[in-house]
């Protein structure tokens, strides 16, 4: 059964735990990094998890168990629907789509996330993250089979992007990279290799100010993790404790006129005129990001085996 690490702040030092129901077993051992825990840490998590909870919840602080330095890798439009929102064919798509975040993006699962001055358009993306176990440094082919020898466990992730940067731009890395731009847990579901059969059986949902605004299951990635690791291997080194975005369900705020009438704008206006287009259209929608909105999310199996818990952010000005 998969366990379930926490990353907490307690007198002002970091440390790591097992989450239980009503509290958390604090390993005994010092891990600054997520690197260190999964190359140092099994002995001390699984005998943590044996044993009863000593800290409660109560006035915890709690970290991101995914710490820097770390490579933020992102797939982009993995799911059917969350293409059409996007203005994509879901029939068409013939390849994976990477991106990155800057590690200066991570966040705590609990807090706040400052909308930079600049920004009006900010999004929301629940994604489920997938933390390296191993160091990849040539090209691996991978099986659902072997999966568990690659990825070490599970988070909750909110790819928090800046619209009006990341397009108008054509900035990916820099309009989801503002420092906050990408809380990551509670949660860090540490998986036995029967637990990998849950992969396809999960529920994400992301809610803000209390109303759903993103529901869908794993079962319909359309790149699975095998294969995107696979891909991902042909071209890019990846090393423990990094972590892998894979994708976003529909229901971001972000909606993008069909390619036809994309293909109109474009033959009507210069590039300017299109853009102010956009910005003002985007504008009109109601479901980006305010400050004083409150974003939750949660990840889980129906039996929850698997729970990464439920991330809480409030949006600042």
């Amino acid at each position: 059964m998969a366990i379930h690490l926490v990353h907490y702040l307690h007198n002002d030092q970091s440390h790591w735990g097992v989450a239980h129901v009503h509290g958390i077993s604090p390993l005994t051992g010092s891990y600054a990094t997520t690197a260190e825990l999964i190359a140092s840490g099994e002995a001390d998590w699984r005998a943590a998890h044996g044993s009863p909870p000593s800290l409660p919840y109560a006035g915890m602080q709690l970290l991101s168990p995914v710490t820097a330095p770390a490579r933020l890798l992102c797939q982009g439009a993995n799911y059917p629907q969350h293409m059409i929102e996007s203005g994509m064919n879901p029939g068409e798509k013939r390849f994976n789509m990477f991106f990155e975040k800057s590690d200066c993006s991570l966040n705590a699962p609990t807090g706040s996330v400052r909308r930079p001055a600049h920004v009006s358009l900010l999004d929301y993306e629940i994604e489920l993250g997938l933390v390296f176990k191993t160091a990849i440094t040539k090209p691996v082919t991978v099986s659902d089979a072997d999966l568990h020898k690659y990825v070490f466990g599970l988070v909750i992730a909110n790819d928090i992007s800046a619209r009006d940067i990341q397009l108008p731009q054509m900035q990916f890395f820099k309009g989801k990279s503002y420092r906050g731009f990408c809380p990551v847990g509670p949660y860090l579901a540490v998986l036995e290799p029967s637990d990998f059969r849950y992969l396809n059986h999960l529920t994400l949902t992301l809610a803000v100010n209390g109303e759903v605004r993103q529901q869908d299951s794993t079962a319909n990635l359309v790149y699975k993790p095998a294969e995107t690791i696979t891909e991902l291997s042909t071209f890019s080194d990846v090393a423990p404790g990094d972590l892998l975005l894979t994708g976003t369900p529909s229901g971001c705020a972000l909606r993008v006129p069909p390619p036809f009438l994309r293909r109109v704008m474009q033959l009507l206006l210069n590039e300017k005129k299109l853009w102010a287009v956009f910005k003002r259209m985007q504008g009109r929608r109601s479901q980006y990001l305010k400050p004083g909105d409150t974003v939750t999310a949660t990840i889980a199996s129906a039996d929850r085996v698997i729970d990464l818990g439920e991330q809480r952010i409030g949006i600042e000005g």
